[in-house]
């Protein structure tokens, strides 16, 4: 193995690293204490549903959109501001908290103004990578944050949540709001890095929709990462419309609760955090075709074996044999994205990418609790076995050039 890649991946990833580990923390926290805060004013599951919905649709509404200003803006800067902003909105949730004044729409415009920093953090974030961290380590890189991420977002966090509202109701958000303010002077000590051409540039001047539109013209015309896309996409249709059940279905088809269903969740951590440690001993033996068109078909087992299974035992390794697929198929997806895009453009296919992810996931989380309630449980994971399969059969030639550094 060369000296390179043993070095360090370099001060700039360090920082990187340290503010999105923190602000990861701060975000699984208020994912955990978010429900339980509009619990404690309704216990009406549609004002639930919509404060989740409230940080979903800037997606939707603004994602295009913010890939043209991650594109035309300087990504560190904007990656500050906005971390700034998600500490003043969750501030105010806090403080309502402090004098007894929260209230519903409250609630509600605090997540929708987090949904759409979400929109601009994350996506200049993953464009912002590759200015840090040279090509050859980018998948080694992107390993990393997502152990992180599994460690932080989905171990730690979710249990402080909860602990943190039970001490005081607006502790949770005072916290997450601390996380990125650290985050933001964390990332404002980075040195500045060029990744776009300046605001003078014709990009800068072009008009807005023509620049919405640029990033999935240049993606549609791509053909492995249009394919990846788009396989990630239904991917996402299928997995959310078989796991909108996933409460009832091992409630009813494994006979889990309570504690054991806490359990059972873990088991995606579990596996997350093996994939992420794997990712570079498979990415050195094994092209990225592969891992992707290996990570379809166990796609496609996993929705048919915990269809068919009725054990607990059975369907907890697999879905940690899922959790390490999502982990690996993850870095390597956006290993292609950052080598292959050209900077100028990261923020606006970036953008459409994760638009697809997320469209995909809430058409499929509609479809499933039909499909649910009028065929069985377990009808959702057997359509989703069915389509994962055809994608895999589709995919599986134009993946083939797919490779990474």
């Amino acid at each position: 193995m060369s000296a390179r890649n043993t070095a360090p991946l370099g001060a700039g990833f360090r920082t990187l690293w340290a503010a999105s580990a923190i602000s990861t923390v701060g975000d699984g926290i208020t994912l955990a204490a978010g429900p339980m805060i509009v619990a404690s004013i309704t216990r009406e599951p549609v004002p639930v549903a919509v404060a989740a919905f409230s940080q979903q649709v800037p997606w939707l509404l603004f994602g295009l959109v913010s890939g043209v200003f991650v594109d035309r803006l300087d990504r560190r800067r904007l990656i500050v501001a906005v971390n700034l902003a998600r500490a003043v909105s969750l501030g105010a949730l806090a403080a309502a908290a402090a004098l007894g004044a929260v209230s519903l729409p409250l609630i509600y415009a605090v997540f929708f103004a987090l949904g759409t920093a979400d929109t601009l953090a994350d996506t200049a974030s993953g464009a912002l990578l590759p200015a840090v961290v040279a090509q050859d380590r980018l998948a080694e890189a992107n390993a990393r944050l997502s152990l992180t991420f599994t460690i932080g977002n989905q171990f730690m966090a979710k249990p402080l949540g909860a602990w943190l509202f039970a001490l005081a109701v607006g502790a949770p958000f005072a916290t997450d709001a601390l996380t990125f303010a650290v985050a933001a002077a964390l990332t404002a000590t980075l040195r500045p890095v060029r990744t776009t051409p300046p605001p003078a540039t014709s990009s800068a001047r072009s008009p807005l929709r023509r620049d919405v539109t640029t990033g999935a013209r240049w993606l549609a015309r791509h053909r492995v990462l249009r394919t990846v896309s788009l396989s990630m996409g239904i991917g996402n249709a299928v997995f959310c419309a078989a796991f909108s059940v996933f409460v009832l279905y091992v409630r009813e088809r494994l006979g889990v609760t309570g504690l054991g269903y806490g359990l059972l969740l873990t088991t995606f951590a579990i596996g997350g955090t093996l994939g992420t440690l794997s990712v570079r001993y498979l990415k050195q033996r094994y092209r990225a075709a592969t891992l992707l068109r290996a990570g379809l078909f166990i796609e496609a087992f996993t929705h048919a074996a915990l269809a068919a299974t009725t054990h607990v035992w059975i369907a907890a390794p697999v879905l940690i044999l899922f959790g390490i697929h999502t982990m690996v198929w993850g870095s390597v997806a956006s290993t292609l994205y950052q080598q292959t895009v050209p900077d100028q453009l990261r923020g606006r296919v970036g953008s459409v990418r994760i638009l697809c992810d997320l469209g995909g996931a809430a058409i499929g989380t509609i479809a499933g609790g039909f499909l649910a309630q009028s065929l069985g449980l377990t009808t959702p994971f057997w359509v989703a076995a069915v389509v994962m399969l055809a994608v895999a059969g589709c995919a599986w030639r134009p993946l083939g050039p797919a490779k990474i550094q």
